[in-house]
């Protein structure tokens, strides 16, 4: 899939500078997917065994985690679609309509976390609300 699909996407795209973060799953850090990735993204690799190793366990760090995929999952499920036509139909829809607006609050809830975290020196975090 990186190689057949993703890649060649990207190349579509007219991207400056992005970069690239994949979950710590076993089957996603693999030697030779780590090995792929690097070559593609460089420094710009967040992953288990990549450049920018991400701390493990660490969903309440990450938007995509603590936000976004709960979100997304949420409303392509809604209607409980039962061929992946529908599934895939329900995933563009549900990407294209999240606004920038969203988006800014997001990142405002995680610049608020990491100051959170840089003041207590990484302690847990019992009293944040997980929720945007």
């Amino acid at each position: 899939m990186i190689t057949n699909f993703f890649i060649p996407e990207l190349n579509n795209h007219d991207v400056q500078e992005l970069w690239f973060q994949q979950d710590g799953a076993t089957c996603h850090t693999a030697r030779a997917t780590i090995d792929l990735l690097k070559d593609t993204f460089g420094d710009c690799l967040i992953s288990r065994f990549g450049p920018m190793n991400w701390p493990p366990r660490s969903c309440d760090l990450t938007p995509l985690e603590y936000y976004l995929w709960g979100y997304v999952k949420s409303l392509v499920y809604a209607d409980k679609p039962q061929t992946l036509d529908h599934l895939e139909d329900n995933i563009r829809r549900v990407i294209a309509d999240i606004r920038p607006q969203m988006l800014e609050k997001v990142i405002e809830n995680w610049t608020s976390r990491l100051d959170y975290i840089r003041a207590s020196r990484g302690s847990p975090m019992p009293e944040i609300m997980f929720k945007i």
